[in-house]
C-alpha cells in the first residue's frame, strides 16, 4: 500500500490544506508541508529496494477484462522524478509562504499545488499506462488552476487557456498512441510493453503509434511547434512557474520518452522526429530567451530550450545519450528552480522584472545575487557546476552521433551555436541584473528577502555547487540506478569527472564561452535587429489566428446545420442514419433474409402489435393536444409493459410500470405551464416531407431488426444464466447482472441520474413561471386540488406502498425487483402524498430537500464497490453467504445489496428533487391553492 500512499497523501493534504486555511496562512504552510513530508516518508521504506536494482510493484485489479488495473511501479526513473516532485515541492512550498502577498490566505494556492504533485506523482509511479493518462490529464486541469491563481488578471485566463488547450490537444493524441501501443503489445502494463520492443518496432501501425505518442509529449514538454504555450504559463505566480519548469509539468513528456525509450527507440523514426524537434527547440528557445527583457521571460524560454536539449539527446537513441538526457533532467531542475527563486525574491524586492530597470542589484541584495549568479553559471555550463558535466556529456554524443555522417560538422555546429546564445542569456540575467550600473525608477527599493525566502534557493544552489564539484560522490550512483531502468539493461561505462582530457567535447565548450561573451558584447545592435523583428514569426499570434479561424468555422458549421429547428436536426440524423445503412447493405452484398429459422407467430403477439401501431399513429395524429397525447402515450407505455410480460421479462415490466407513473406525473406537472394545444408550424408539404423519411426510417430500422435475427448468433445469456447464482449468489439474473457482472455500468448510470437531477435542480431553483387559470373554453381553474376523500386514501395507502417497495427491495436478487424498481415504487408513493395532500401538507412531514438522499446513495454505492478493494479483489466484487435466522428461515446476505440500497436512494432522492421542484413552481404560482401551514 506504500506506493498508492504516496500519491494519494497530496490529495488528501489538498482538501485538508483547504480547510485548515480558514486558520492562518502559516496553519496553511504547516498543512502541506506536512503532507508532502508524510509523501516522502511513505516513499523511503521502498528506496532500499529500488537502489538495489529492484522494481517495486503495487498492483490491484480494477477492471482486468478491459486492461484497466491499479498499478504503480517504482523504479529508478520513477524514484528520480519522484525525489525531484517531493524535494522541490517542498521547497516551494516554504518558498510560497514568504513569497505570496498577505492577503492570500493560501488555501487556495496550497491545495491547487498538492492535487498538482499528487497527479505528477501518478504518472511517474504508474504501472498501466491508461492509469498514466488519467493522471496525465489530471495535471493539465490542475496545471490550468495553478496558472489562472490570478485569475482576475487577464493574462492568467489567456495563459491557462492556452496552456490547456495544447496539452489537452496533445493528451487526446497520447490517448489514441497508448491504446495502439497496448493493442501491440498485448498488455497495457509496463511490466509486459517494456519486454515488447522488438514486436512493436516491427508492427505495420508502428508508425501511427509513435507520431501520436510523440505529440502528446511534445505538447507537454513544449517542444516546437508546441513551445509558445510554456513562457505564456509564467503569468503563474513564481513559486508555480519554479516548480512547472523544473521538476513537474514540462518534464511529464520528457519522462514519457524516457519511459517508453526502450520500446520505441532505435528507429529512422523515432531518431528524426525526435533529433528534429529537439534541435529545432533548443535553437528557437536559445535565440529568442537571449532578446526578453522580462526576466522570467528569459528564463521560461531558456526552460523551452533545456527541454529540446534532453529530447535531442533521446532521440539520438544511444545509451551514453540516454545518460547524459537523465543527467541534464536533474541537473536543469536544480538550477532553474532555483533561478525562477530568486528572479521571484528580485521581483518581490523591486516591484518588476524588467532587465532593463533592475540594474545594479549586487549593492542592494549580494546575498541573493550570489545565489543567481552562481545558477546562471551552471545554466551557461561554466566548470564546476553541474551544468558543465552534462552539457559536455551532450557535446561529446551529438559529436560521436554525427561522425559517420556526411556534413556530419553540421549537428555539433548547431548544438555549438544553441551552447553560445546560453551563455550570452545567462550572461545577460548575471550582468544586466546585478552589475550594469544602477536602478532606473524602481517602485520599491530592493533589499535581501526574508531568510527562509532565501532557504529554498540556497539548498538548490548548494547541490549544484556538490554535483558539479564531486559528481562521482552525490549523483553517480543515482544516475546509474536510473539509467538501468530506463535502458532496461545495465548502464554503459561513463565517468563522472569535471576533467577527461582535451578533446572535441572540451573545444566545443569553450568556443560555446567564448561565443557567449562575444554575442554579449555585441547585444545592443542585435537588440536593434530583434525589435524590428518582433512579431513576425509571434507563435502565440498564429496560435490565437488557428483558435479564431477555427472558432468561425465551428459557427458558420453550426448555423448551417442547426437553425434552431429540432425537426431539422432530428432530419440530418435520420437521413445520415440512412444514408450508412444503405450504403453498408448494397455494399455487403448479402440477401437481407438469413437462414435461421422463425419462431410461430401467435394471436396475441399481432393483437399487441397492431394496437402498438394503431396507437403510435393516434399519437402522432393528436400530438397537438397535448394532454391526449400525454393520455395516449401512457397508454402505449402500459402496452408496453404487457408486451415485456407477454415475453417473459417481469423485471422490464415492473420496471416499465413504474417509470411510467413517474413520467406521466412529470409531464403532468409540466404540461400546467405550457399551452393546452400547440400551434400549427409545418406546412402540409413539409409534413409530408417528414412522413415520407420517417416511413422509410422505420422500415430501414425494421429490415436491420429483421437481418440480424434471422442470422444465426451466439448470446451473451448464457453466460449470465450459468454464472449468476454460483458467481454472484442470485438468481434473478437481470439483478445480478445490474448490481455484480455490471456494476461499474451501474454506477455510472446512477451518477448521471444524480448529475440530471442536479442539473434540473439548478435550473428550477427559485424558477417562478405564470400558470393558467383558465381552460381553452375559459372556464375558471378549480382550485379544489386536494378532495378529503383521496387525500386520506393516499395517506392510508402510504405504508402499504412502502412496504411494498421493502418486499420488492430484498427480493430483488432472487427474483423480479431491486433497488432500481424499489426506488420508483417509493418515489410513487411520496409523490401521491404531494398530489393528493399537497406541498405544504407533505413538506410538515418529509424534507423537499433530497441532495444528502441522492448523496448517501452514490457514497454507499461507492463504498461497497471500495469495500472489495480491501480484501484483494477488483472493484465492486461481490460477495454472499446464506444464513438461517429464526421464524424466517434460510436467508441471502449480499454485498450487492448494500450497492442496490445505493441505487434505491439515488432513483428516490432524484425522482424526487425533480417532482418536487415541479411541485413548488405550481404552488408559488397560486398560493392560494392550499392553506399556509
Amino acid at each position: 500500500m506504500t506506493l498508492p500512499l504516496v500519491i494519494l497523501l497530496p490529495f488528501i493534504g489538498a482538501v485538508l490544506t483547504g480547510w485548515v486555511a480558514r486558520l492562518g496562512r502559516m496553519q496553511a504552510a504547516w498543512m502541506a508541508g506536512l503532507f508532502t513530508l508524510l509523501a516522502v516518508l511513505a516513499l523511503v521504506p521502498c528506496v532500499p529496494l529500488t537502489v538495489a536494482g529492484e522494481t517495486v510493484l503495487w498492483r490491484l485489479d480494477w477492471i482486468p477484462t478491459s486492461g484497466l488495473n491499479l498499478a504503480f511501479r517504482l523504479d529508478g526513473l520513477g524514484l528520480l522524478f519522484a525525489a525531484m516532485i517531493l524535494g522541490i515541492g517542498l521547497l516551494v512550498i516554504l518558498y510560497a509562504r514568504y513569497y505570496l502577498p498577505e492577503r492570500d490566505g493560501l488555501g487556495r494556492f496550497y491545495a491547487y499545488l498538492l492535487s498538482f504533485m499528487g497527479s505528477m506523482l501518478g504518472i511517474v509511479l504508474a504501472e498501466n499506462v491508461i492509469l498514466l493518462l488519467m493522471f496525465w490529464e489530471l495535471t493539465s486541469l490542475s496545471s490550468f488552476l495553478l496558472i489562472s491563481y490570478s485569475y482576475r488578471k487577464p493574462e492568467s485566463r489567456r495563459g491557462a487557456r492556452m496552456a490547456l488547450t495544447v496539452t489537452g490537444l496533445g493528451g487526446l493524441a497520447l490517448l489514441g498512441g497508448l491504446l495502439l501501443l497496448g493493442d501491440m503489445a498485448g498488455s497495457y502494463d509496463l511490466l509486459i510493453i517494456l519486454t515488447q520492443g522488438e514486436i512493436i518496432r516491427a508492427h505495420p501501425l508502428y508508425t501511427p503509434m509513435l507520431v501520436l505518442i510523440l505529440i502528446g509529449a511534445f505538447t507537454k514538454s513544449a517542444q516546437f511547434p508546441f513551445h509558445f504555450w510554456l513562457p505564456h504559463a509564467m503569468a503563474a505566480p513564481t513559486p508555480v512557474s519554479a516548480y512547472l519548469h523544473s521538476a513537474t509539468l514540462v518534464k511529464a513528456g520528457i519522462f514519457l520518452l524516457a519511459r517508453l525509450f526502450p520500446v520505441l527507440s532505435g528507429t529512422p523514426e523515432w531518431t528524426w522526429l525526435v533529433i528534429g524537434a529537439g534541435l529545432t527547440t533548443l535553437l528557437v528557445g536559445a535565440g529568442i530567451a537571449l532578446f526578453k527583457h522580462d526576466l522570467k521571460g528569459l528564463l521560461a524560454y531558456s526552460t523551452v530550450s533545456h527541454l529540446g536539449l534532453i529530447t535531442l539527446l533521446f532521440g539520438l537513441s544511444t545509451p551514453l545519450a540516454a545518460v547524459a538526457g537523465v543527467f541534464h533532467i536533474f541537473n536543469h531542475a536544480t538550477f532553474k528552480a532555483s533561478l525562477f527563486m530568486a528572479a521571484g525574491i528580485i521581483d518581490h524586492e523591486c516591484g518588476t522584472r524588467d532587465m532593463r530597470r533592475i540594474n545594479g542589484l549586487w549593492s542592494f541584495m549580494p546575498y541573493t545575487a550570489t545565489l543567481a549568479m552562481v545558477a546562471a553559471a551552471s545554466m551557461a555550463g561554466v566548470p564546476l557546476f553541474n551544468g558543465f558535466l552534462s552539457k559536455e556529456m551532450f557535446f561529446a554524443e551529438t559529436a560521436d552521433f554525427s561522425s559517420g555522417f556526411d556534413h556530419g560538422w553540421v549537428l555539433p555546429a548547431l548544438v555549438v551555436a544553441a551552447g553560445v546564445m546560453a551563455v550570452a542569456y545567462s550572461l545577460r540575467f548575471i550582468h544586466d541584473v546585478f552589475f550594469n550600473g544602477d536602478p532606473i525608477d524602481l517602485p520599491r527599493t530592493p533589499h535581501e528577502p526574508p531568510f527562509w525566502m532565501k532557504a529554498p534557493v540556497a539548498v538548490l544552489v548548494a547541490i549544484c555547487l556538490l554535483v558539479g564539484i564531486v559528481p562521482a560522490l552525490t549523483v553517480d550512483p543515482l544516475l546509474r540506478m536510473t539509467v538501468a531502468s530506463v535502458l532496461q539493461a545495465p548502464p554503459p561505462d561513463f565517468d563522472l569527472a569535471i576533467w577527461h582530457g582535451f578533446g572535441l567535447p572540451v573545444v566545443m565548450s569553450l568556443v560555446a564561452l567564448g561565443g557567449g561573451l562575444t554575442i554579449y558584447a555585441l547585444r545592443r545592435p542585435l537588440f536593434r535587429l530583434a525589435a524590428r523583428l518582433e512579431g513576425w514569426l509571434d507563435a502565440r499570434a498564429i496560435y490565437e489566428w488557428v483558435l479564431a479561424e477555427m472558432l468561425l468555422f465551428a459557427r458558420w458549421f453550426t448555423r448551417r446545420l442547426d437553425s434552431g429547428s429540432l425537426q431539422r436536426l432530428v432530419l440530418v440524423l435520420l437521413l445520415t442514419v440512412l444514408g450508412l445503412g444503405v450504403f453498408g447493405f448494397l455494399g455487403s452484398g448479402s440477401p437481407l433474409t438469413g437462414t435461421r429459422s422463425l419462431l410461430p407467430v401467435d394471436g396475441v403477439s399481432v393483437a399487441m402489435t397492431a394496437v402498438l401501431i394503431v396507437v403510435t399513429l393516434a399519437t402522432v395524429a393528436l400530438h397537438r393536444r397535448r394532454f391526449t397525447a400525454l393520455v395516449i402515450v401512457g397508454a402505449l407505455g402500459l402496452l408496453v409493459a404487457l408486451i415485456f410480460i407477454q415475453f417473459s421479462a417481469p423485471d422490464l415490466a415492473l420496471t416499465q410500470l413504474s417509470v411510467e407513473v413517474v413520467t406521466i406525473v412529470l409531464l403532468l406537472l409540466a404540461l400546467y405551464f405550457l399551452p393546452q394545444q400547440s400551434p400549427r408550424e409545418s406546412s402540409n408539404l413539409r409534413r409530408t416531407r417528414d412522413a415520407l423519411i420517417a416511413v422509410l426510417a422505420g422500415l430501414g430500422a425494421g429490415a436491420l431488426t429483421w437481418a440480424m435475427l434471422t442470422r444465426p448468433f451466439t448470446s451473451i445469456s448464457d453466460y449470465f444464466i450459468t454464472h449468476s447464482l454460483p458467481g454472484g449468489g442470485g438468481a434473478n439474473v437481470v439483478n445480478v447482472i445490474l448490481v455484480d457482472f455490471r456494476g461499474f455500468d451501474t454506477l455510472g448510470e446512477i451518477t448521471v441520474l444524480a448529475l440530471a437531477g442536479l442539473g434540473i435542480h439548478a435550473m428550477l431553483y427559485g424558477l417562478r413561471l405564470p400558470g393558467l387559470t383558465q381552460d381553452a373554453e375559459g372556464r375558471p381553474w378549480n382550485w379544489d386540488t386536494h378532495p378529503a376523500i383521496m387525500a386520506a386514501l393516499a395517506r392510508l395507502l402510504l405504508p402499504l406502498a412502502l412496504l411494498v417497495s421493502i418486499y420488492i427491495f430484498l427480493r430483488g436478487h432472487n427474483a423480479p425487483g431491486g433497488g432500481f424498481i424499489a426506488g420508483l415504487i417509493t418515489a410513487v408513493a411520496l409523490i401521491l402524498q404531494y398530489l393528493t395532500n399537497g406541498v405544504a401538507w407533505t413538506h410538515q412531514r418529509l424534507s423537499s430537500n433530497m441532495l444528502p438522499l441522492i448523496g448517501a446513495g452514490l457514497l454507499i454505492a461507492t463504498l461497497t464497490g471500495l469495500g472489495s478493494l480491501v480484501f484483494g479483489y477488483p472493484f465492486l466484487t461481490s460477495s454472499f453467504t446464506h444464513v438461517h435466522w429464526p421464524i424466517i428461515g434460510d436467508f441471502e446476505l449480499a454485498t450487492a445489496m448494500l450497492f442496490d440500497l445505493g441505487v434505491y436512494l439515488v432513483v428516490v432522492g432524484a425522482t424526487l428533487l425533480i417532482l418536487i421542484h415541479l411541485g413548488l413552481m405550481h404552488r408559488a404560482t397560486h398560493p392560494h391553492a392550499e392553506p399556509t401551514p
